[in-house]
């Protein structure tokens, strides 16, 4: 049995076991399983643990093996033009659909208030003492120490990479035989953590079981109709994403076929819905890219690692549709500016928040300060709280779809897709 058949085995079985821990004369089995999701948290901190080495060495091999400064500037104005489109183009359709299903629409006071009572604002996670301007964000991703950023915050990888382009696009100006001896080096490093990728990969099966029964033991589906109804709406929203932006990018753009495609990338997919990371899936990713969707090592080291930090048009869809639930839930008016607002600060917050679990949820509290909800968007961020787990599950995925997509339609724009 192959690896991808094997992690949807696992996927499988790991929903319907944790189901079955749900029903009557099973507490035992529920609690089991939560005391074993630790060791879906030890792969997923395994994993992550290649990341930083990994993205050092691949995107200096990729940018410094570009060889021309002029080729780094064309590829890299190809791929931030496909991070924000389709980041852009995935808020405009939260909004849409968020306000043509009227999500959150509805609720009498004596409910809204019951409700907030019943989730708890001590359930809302920290909130950030400010709410950043675009200026500041720009000037996060400077790397003043950039293995610090790395290191702190759940991994903002932005400023090690932008240091690491810095680096290589200087390599490409020295002299031949020294560039090569970098390359070399950072080559080694490279193929070390594909080895290491390898022996994770191993225990993925498992790993993905765990984490998939565990959440369906202590979340259940027993959740309330209004939350109930955003996360339906926030899979249709990300469904129509996928099908109205990214299909189409990979079939007119990449001129790739969409059941080949997904036969190629689904172990990174299934790992990204299980692990609720892109940062997690980025290796398996970059192993799916180049070794079955054929795409040049470069290519991959250089769209796919930055993708993973900034191309989540998949959170750009759920903060959109938070945002208008929210503010729908508190009986704000969703007007024409304040939908512009929402575009806006979704694509910002999407780009600023780290590729880890739950990310996306705090920085979420962007949007929802910038439409003016103030003391009220931590509290209404504990309202999505109980079902963000599965939302992240499927924005991760989708994250995953276009990064892989990106790095197939900058292959082929430039030639370099058999």
């Amino acid at each position: 049995m192959t690896l991808d058949k094997k992690i949807l085995t696992g996927f499988a079985t790991g929903i319907a076991v944790g189901f079955l821990s749900r029903t009557g004369g099973t507490e035992w089995l529920r609690q089991g399983l939560v005391a074993m999701e630790p060791i879906g948290t030890a792969f997923i901190r395994l994993i992550s643990m290649v990341v930083v080495p990994l993205v050092i060495a691949s995107v200096f091999v990729g940018v410094a093996s570009l060889g021309d400064v002029r080729a780094l500037g064309r590829v890299g104005g190809k791929t931030l033009s496909y991070f924000l489109a389709t980041t852009v183009a995935g808020a405009i359709i939260g909004i849409v659909v968020a306000m043509v299903a009227r999500v959150g629409e509805g609720l009498s006071s004596a409910n809204r208030e019951a409700l907030a009572g019943q989730i708890g604002t001590s359930a809302a996670p920290a909130v950030p003492s400010a709410t950043p301007t675009i200026a500041q964000i720009l000037l996060n991703m400077i790397p003043q120490n950039p293995f610090a950023s790395a290191a702190q915050g759940g991994g903002d990888l932005l400023p090690l990479i932008i240091a690491v382009c810095i680096f290589a696009a200087a390599a490409t100006v020295i002299a031949a035989e020294r560039r090569r001896a970098v390359v070399d080096f950072f080559d080694a490093v490279n193929a070390m953590a594909m080895v290491v990728i390898g022996w994770l990969m191993r225990l993925a099966p498992f790993a993905v079981f765990v984490l998939i029964a565990a959440t369906v033991a202590r979340s259940g589906w027993s959740l309330l109709d209004q939350l109930l109804t955003f996360a339906l709406v926030v899979i249709v929203a990300l469904a129509l994403h996928v099908a109205l932006v990214l299909l189409p990018a990979l079939i007119v753009g990449a001129r790739l076929g969409i059941a080949s495609f997904f036969r190629s990338v689904s172990d990174a997919i299934l790992v990204a819905f299980s692990t609720a990371s892109s940062n997690a899936t980025l290796p398996v990713s970059m192993a799916a890219a180049r070794d079955r969707l054929g795409i040049p090592s470069d290519i991959v080291s250089f769209v796919l690692p930055p993708g993973a930090s900034l191309n989540k048009n998949g959170s750009a869809v759920y903060k959109a549709v938070t945002a208008v639930f929210i503010a729908h839930l508190y009986g704000v008016p969703v007007g024409g500016g304040m939908m512009a607002t929402i575009v806006l600060m979704s694509t910002v917050a999407a780009f600023a928040g780290a590729g880890v679990p739950g990310s996306s949820l705090i920085t979420t509290l962007i949007v929802l300060n910038a439409i003016g909800l103030g003391p009220r968007a931590a509290a209404g961020i504990a309202l999505v709280t109980a079902v963000d787990r599965p939302l992240d599950m499927c924005r991760s995925a989708v994250n995953t779809i276009g990064n892989l997509i990106g790095a197939a339609w900058v292959a082929r724009s430039e030639g370099r897709l058999a």
